[in-house]
């Protein structure tokens, strides 16, 4: 019988957000409509956002709907940069390397078609931020647009020292947004706590339905939508909203995660004793509770 492990990829759907998907798929509605079916839709979009809202410490009107953590970034990094071209040229976003490819190739194309200058910060042997490249990075800002970065990577599943990154930036006046899809139902994740402009997360990392995340979108900060219509989500992101599948995000953001530590430390064990030259990459204290990413050298 085969065992899936992949969850840093996807993770199954929870039966209790397919049940939710499934019976909300059978209710009629546009939930931008006044009458009585589109207000039915609107409870189940709106209860669905406060869930994830709650389940990231932020407040609902800050949680905008997307089709994934893809979106979300490309929203967040393009729609930042944009924002921050109106008053005067802030050409330069600071990245750290070895981000996903969704920041990578979203930054590239801001590079060549928006003369963006991509500065990429180091990271140490163990994935984690240079923090003193950074400030040096930042000690002159006055042509940064912002920065962003993995709340914890997703291959070697290193945390970053978030709170300070944030502290660096906003010091300097840049806003920050981070990726926190790998981070998202394995370490604790406050929107408030952090200091963030915007973060990204996915439902189908939490046991959600694919084609559907969000982008929270701190109450000050300002980006330029990438989809233009009826104005929906504080004209972030127009287009009519996806119900059902927002009350199953819901449902998977509000139940409680299993605590793997154990059986990923057994599993590391179990590697080294089988292949004492494995190296178990990534921050050996620092990193997420169900990643164990192994070099095997030879």
């Amino acid at each position: 019988m085969p065992v899936y492990l992949d969850h840093a990829a996807t993770t199954p759907i929870l039966p209790e957000a397919l049940a939710a998907f499934t019976a909300a798929l059978g209710t009629v509605g546009n939930p931008s409509s006044i009458h009585s079916a589109g207000q039915r839709a609107k409870m189940l979009l709106e209860d669905g956002r406060a869930a994830v809202a709650a389940s990231l410490d932020a407040d609902p009107v800050e949680v905008v709907f997307t089709s994934g953590g893809t979106e979300s970034i490309n929203l967040a990094v393009k729609g930042m940069f944009w924002a921050r071209q109106q008053d005067r040229r802030r050409p330069r976003i600071v990245v750290p390397g070895g981000e996903h490819h969704a920041t990578v190739d979203t930054v590239a194309w801001l590079e060549q078609h928006e003369g963006a200058v991509v500065d990429v910060v180091p990271l140490d042997a163990q994935g984690r931020v240079d923090l003193t490249a950074l400030e040096a990075r930042l000690a002159d800002a006055s042509d940064v647009a912002l920065v962003t970065f993995l709340w914890a990577n997703n291959e070697v599943g290193t945390i970053a020292p978030v709170s300070r990154i944030v502290e660096l930036a906003h010091a300097a006046g840049v806003p920050v947004h981070s990726d926190a899809v790998a981070a998202y139902g394995q370490v604790p994740v406050s929107f408030a706590a952090s200091g963030l402009d915007a973060l990204s997360v996915s439902a189908h990392k939490i046991g959600g339905p694919v084609g559907i995340g969000a982008l929270v979108l701190g109450r000050r900060a300002t980006v330029e939508p990438l989809i233009h219509g009826g104005g929906q989500q504080r004209q972030v992101r127009s287009g009519t909203q996806d119900a059902p599948a927002a009350a199953a995000f819901g449902v998977a953001a509000s139940m409680p995660h299993a605590d793997v530590r154990a059986l990923r430390d057994r599993l590391v064990a179990g590697v080294r004793a089988a292949v004492p030259t494995a190296v178990l990459m990534g921050d050996p204290v620092d990193r997420t509770p169900r990643q164990a990413h192994f070099t095997f050298p030879g």
